[in-house]
C-alpha cells in the first residue's frame, strides 16, 4: 500500500501542486473560530487514523501546525504506519514558510520551504527546487492557495493539478451529521474532492488511492 494520508492520496501527490488552477487569487481562507480542525481518516469503511490542525495568529502571521497519524492493520498485525508533522506560516495572504517531517514505515522524508520576493526555495528529498514567488503548499485548508502554483509538502515537488470550484453541496461529519458545504475538485495527478462549510473552513475530503480504494476525511 502506498502512503495514503491526506498528504499522498494518488501517486504520492494528494498534497501535490497546481500549475494552473481554475480560480482567481483571493484572501486567506477562513481560520476556524476555535483555532482547530480535526478529522477522522477512513480507508474505505475502516478508520485508519486522525489528522489534526491547530491555527494561531500573532502580528499578522498565521501559523498552522499539523499532525497526522495513521496505521493500517491486517487483522491484529500493523502493515502500514504513517506519521506526518508540519508547521506552515502565512504573513497576511502571502505564504511565508513550511517545514515538514514524514515517516512512512520507517522511511523519513523532510521538506523546508522559504518564500522571498524572488521565489520560494524548497529543499526536499529530491534536492533543491526554485519555485515561483507565488507558490504555496497544498495543505487543503486554504482554498485561496488553489489559484497558485502548488507544491507537495512531503516531497517538495511542484505538481500539475487542476482545481475547480463545483459549488453548493453537503458533507457528512464524523458524528453522522450532514452540513451545507461548497465542493472543490482537484484533478490531474490526483483525484480529490474537498468540502468547505458555510464559514469557509475545511470540512471534508475524499480521494482515490492507487490501489483503487477510497480515503475519506470526516471532520470531528
Amino acid at each position: 500500500m502506498n502512503p495514503p494520508a491526506l498528504i499522498l492520496l494518488s501517486r504520492r501527490s494528494l498534497l501535490g501542486a497546481s500549475l494552473g488552477a481554475l480560480v482567481a487569487p483571493g484572501a486567506l481562507a477562513a481560520v476556524p473560530s476555535n483555532g482547530r480542525l480535526a478529522f477522522a481518516v477512513f480507508r474505505g469503511k475502516d478508520k485508519v487514523g486522525e489528522h489534526l490542525m491547530r491555527f494561531t495568529r500573532s502580528g499578522g502571521v498565521t501559523t498552522v501546525s499539523t499532525e497526522v497519524e495513521m496505521r493500517v492493520r491486517l487483522g491484529p498485525i500493523p502493515v502500514f504506519r504513517y506519521a506526518h508533522t508540519a508547521t506552515e506560516r502565512w504573513r497576511g495572504d502571502s505564504f511565508a514558510s513550511l517545514t515538514t517531517r514524514t515517516e512512512t514505515n520507517g522511511k523519513v522524508e523532510q521538506v523546508e520551504a522559504e518564500a522571498s520576493a524572488s521565489g520560494v526555495a524548497i529543499e526536499g528529498p529530491g534536492g533543491r527546487l526554485a519555485a515561483p514567488a507565488s507558490a504555496a503548499p497544498l495543505t487543503h485548508w486554504n482554498t485561496a492557495a488553489f489559484a497558485r502554483p502548488l507544491f507537495n509538502p512531503q516531497l517538495g515537488k511542484l505538481m500539475r493539478i487542476r482545481a475547480t470550484r463545483v459549488g453548493a453541496d453537503s458533507v457528512q461529519l464524523a458524528n453522522g451529521q450532514s452540513v451545507p458545504a461548497t465542493r472543490w475538485t482537484l484533478r490531474g495527478e490526483a483525484e480529490i474532492d474537498n468540502w468547505y462549510d458555510s464559514t469557509g473552513a475545511w470540512a471534508g475530503l475524499r480521494g482515490k488511492l492507487e490501489d483503487g480504494s477510497t480515503m475519506i476525511y470526516r471532520r470531528i
